[in-house]
């Protein structure tokens, strides 16, 4: 594959009965281009908790999924509330998710530890009052 594959979701942040569906298309996407199986899970995890999150915490957002010779690149883009220290939020278990979305099964604190655990590299700018722009890659086997 020489050109780059580029496939781009808009995550409603208004239905948590949505959530979740651009992880699975990604995934349906990756299947059918033949990458291995490991490859899918790590990009389908980072995928999910980041749209999680951006349905949680910032009213939705887009997604960009890049799939290149060497790597696969989730862009991550909101216009949310922003993070207000992300050394904070990459501790597992550390949450500001409301008690509403906590009653749901949701904003456990695990989401930014996860993408960084399933990914080779995770990039994340955030400006408070402005919104978060996360950039991940999972480097391919070749």
């Amino acid at each position: 594959m020489s050109e780059v594959l580029s496939f781009h979701f808009d995550v409603d942040g208004n239905d948590f009965t949505c959530a979740g569906q651009a992880s699975v298309q990604v995934k349906k996407n990756l299947r059918r281009l033949g990458l291995s199986p490991e490859t899918i899970r790590r990009v389908s995890i980072a995928m999910y908790e980041g749209e999680i999150n951006m349905v949680i915490h910032a009213g939705g957002g887009h997604a960009e999924v890049r799939v290149a010779q060497d790597a696969i690149e989730i862009i991550l883009e909101d216009k949310g509330p922003g993070i207000a220290d992300i050394e904070k939020a990459m501790q597992a278990g550390y949450s500001t998710a409301p008690d509403t979305i906590r009653s749901l099964g949701f904003g456990a604190g695990m989401g930014l530890p996860n993408m960084k655990r399933y990914t080779d590299s995770l990039d994340i700018q955030s400006t408070v009052g402005v919104g978060t722009r996360i950039v991940m890659r999972v480097n391919l086997d070749n």
